[in-house]
């Protein structure tokens, strides 16, 4: 199949709200573009350990065995739940926009970074795109079939990074309108915390 066809799946599966994109939104509304972006290199390491899994036949393994991907789906939708609540409890210290923001620790930003990487790893519905997507792409007739899964996985990356991305700056500058808008801030963590309690409950009854 043509590059181009991979290209617009990803760029189309990028653009639909999902626990992803909601949590580099919330984390750069509620503590800056640091910690935005380091969720979004955790939301990319995780990408890049799916697509290991996808290339080295794991993921198919994983599918043929419906308890282990059970287990992966409830504890994901367990942590999303989690940081629901945990932003609804969270008061100003999280996700109230404070004006200027403070300066952002390493540990702030590893924490981020887990943030992202458990979100997405922990959700089997990740894995399954990666497991069926890229074999639709793969040119079995060619020898170098892993270099081709290694490609495409770097485009699933990349492609991601660069939405992640998108993502953290534009809820850079949301942040600042906010702080202008106490009302409006309590609002967006209400939000932010119902879509992602929203995404875990829709990933636990699925």
């Amino acid at each position: 199949m043509e590059l181009w066809v991979f290209t617009s799946t990803l760029v189309m599966v990028y653009l639909l709200p999902g626990p992803d994109m909601i949590l580099v939104l919330q984390t750069g509304v509620a503590n800056g573009r640091l910690p935005a972006l380091a969720t979004a290199a955790g939301l990319a390491m995780a990408r890049g350990a799916h697509v290991l899994l996808a290339a080295t036949g794991l993921a198919t393994l994983f599918a043929a065995s419906p308890w282990t991907l059970d287990v992966i789906r409830l504890v994901g939708a367990c942590y999303l739940i989690l940081l629901g609540i945990q932003i609804l409890l969270s008061g100003p210290g999280l996700a109230v926009v404070d004006s200027p923001l403070p300066p952002t620790s390493p540990m702030e930003l590893r924490a981020a970074c887990k943030r992202g990487l458990l979100t997405n790893l922990l959700n089997p519905k990740s894995l399954l795109f990666c497991s069926v997507l890229l074999p639709q792409f793969v040119d079995v007739e060619r020898s170098d079939i892993l270099l081709q899964f290694l490609f495409l996985g770097l485009l699933v990356v990349s492609v991601g990074v660069l939405f992640d991305t998108l993502y953290a700056m534009a809820a850079s500058l949301l942040r600042e309108w906010l702080t202008s808008h106490p009302m409006m801030q309590r609002l967006q963590r209400g939000v932010f915390a119902a879509l992602l309690i929203g995404f875990g409950g829709q990933l636990m009854a699925a």
